[in-house]
């Protein structure tokens, strides 16, 4: 980036007249000794941290490793539960609960710990989680029992709770005001990737080589990328004392409700369908196609969180409420696809396109809602997606047993409506046409 060079010529002590002031930096340009701060870079920003007008890639790749790796970490049990149930001696119904003791833990501790942790700078937090994270996988790949590896499954789930709760505002600090929605967008990239293909590779290296080796193997990962934080990823101070204030009180601001209850029954809607989609399809007569529905889907989401990316800084209000109609849509055909099959194909393309873009929707939305409360809420988002999560396969599980599978995108559709109507509502705050700092 090319210096300031307009500073004046000194002038002679004999001559009598005064200095000419030293002219404002150009915007683009890094500002010459004296000056105050880039526009573009907040006041503690370190050096070339946040560049005009361009995304440090090589540092939002690194988060969105981490993204990676604690969502595939969350479903990896789902993959290899039999070997798992098996080698630990207990049930399948008792070994699925790993997946389930891991969002109690990022749900019952994300709040609390970005509490205690909101002084700490961000690079040595974010160090620290992902050490955590890799400790927590080192255990489960070594647990000779059951009760330690449920123990092992909770502290990844803390870790992986404050990861995501530090994230997101991570990627906004280190992006221009006008480029942080694709910062976010980019970041989020974690999680379609790690569920359409993440998950289908971590099932196959533990039908290859074992459970324990898939487990070792997200070890050896989180390990490189905590030398990959180490050496590209920039550094930022924590809030300052004086200007935090508790935790949930970041709740009572405007727009920041609507986005945590939008988050809320969204992610219950989708995790409802989405955790018994194979019940779902052998219901419709359709039991060897789960793998190529779910293709599909995740295909589809990574088209969408694409363009979430490209649009977000200038659409996030018509986004959110084309990702609503998206799912809304593709329930409605599921529930009219009994004996039509290539329907079900549609509305898998159309719930990947709808709920892709999602997370980083969400995410964006209470960062911008929230201002210096930012990191606040966006814990608040992580322990409600996780409550959802969690009580979408509870809700999952009474609709199958009182309804049947054909309840499921009713369900879907029932709950998509107070989400369509707290969208539309928000329009002030919370899901603005215009975002803060955006260009359009």
């Amino acid at each position: 980036m090319a210096q300031d060079t307009t500073r004046p010529r000194p002038q002679r002590p004999a001559d009598p007249a005064p200095k000419a002031p030293a002219p404002a930096p150009d915007p683009g340009s890094r500002p010459g000794p004296g000056s105050g701060p880039r526009r573009d870079s907040p006041p503690d920003s370190p050096p070339g941290s946040r560049p005009a007008g361009r995304l440090p890639m090589a540092a939002l790749l690194a988060l969105a490793t981490a993204v990676f790796l604690t969502s595939l970490t969350e479903t990896l049990p789902a993959g290899v539960l039999p070997a798992m149930s098996e080698d630990l001696g207990v049930g399948e119904p008792a070994m699925g609960q790993s997946v389930t003791i891991y969002a109690l833990g990022t749900a019952l501790t994300a709040i609390p710990l970005s509490a205690v942790t909101a002084g700490l700078r961000r690079k040595r937090l974010l160090l620290a989680t992902m050490a955590g994270f890799a400790l927590a996988n080192t255990v489960t790949a070594a647990s000779p029992d059951y009760a330690l590896t449920m123990a092992a499954r909770f502290l990844a789930g803390v870790a992986a709770g404050l990861a995501w709760a530090l994230l997101a505002g991570y990627a906004r600090r280190m992006a221009p005001p006008q480029l942080q929605g694709q910062a976010i967008a980019l970041v989020m990239t974690g999680i379609p990737v790690a569920l359409s293909l993440g998950v289908p590779a971590g099932t196959f290296l533990g039908g290859t080589l074992g459970w324990r080796t898939a487990f070792a193997l997200m070890t050896a990962l989180t390990l490189a990328l905590l030398a990959w934080i180490v050496a590209l990823v920039p550094d930022f101070p924590g809030q300052p004392a004086r200007e935090r204030a508790p935790i949930l009180r970041a709740a009572a601001v405007p727009g920041v409700a609507p986005v945590l209850l939008v988050t809320l029954v969204f992610v219950l809607a989708h995790t409802l369908l989405y955790t018994y989609i194979a019940t779902f399809l052998d219901h419709l007569g359709m039991e060897d196609a789960t793998d190529l529905v779910l293709l599909v889907f995740g295909a589809a989401s990574m088209l969408s969180i694409w363009i979430t990316g490209a649009t977000i800084d200038r659409r996030l209000r018509a986004l959110t409420l084309a990702a609503t109609l998206l799912v809304a849509v593709a329930a409605a055909l599921l529930a009219a696809s009994s004996g039509h099959h290539p329907l079900v194909y549609v509305a898998a393309a159309l719930w990947g396109l709808g709920w892709g873009g999602v997370p980083t929707l969400l995410q964006t939305a209470a960062a911008d809602a929230g201002g210096k409360a930012a990191d606040a809420a966006q814990a608040m988002l992580v322990t409600l997606w996780n409550a959802a999560m969690a009580g979408g396969g509870v809700v999952g599980g009474l609709l199958l047993d009182g309804l049947g599978a054909a309840s499921f995108p009713w369900s879907v559709l029932g709950l998509l409506a107070p989400v369509l109507a707290m969208v539309l509502g928000a329009r002030a705050h919370g899901f603005p046409a215009n975002r803060p700092g955006s260009p359009g």
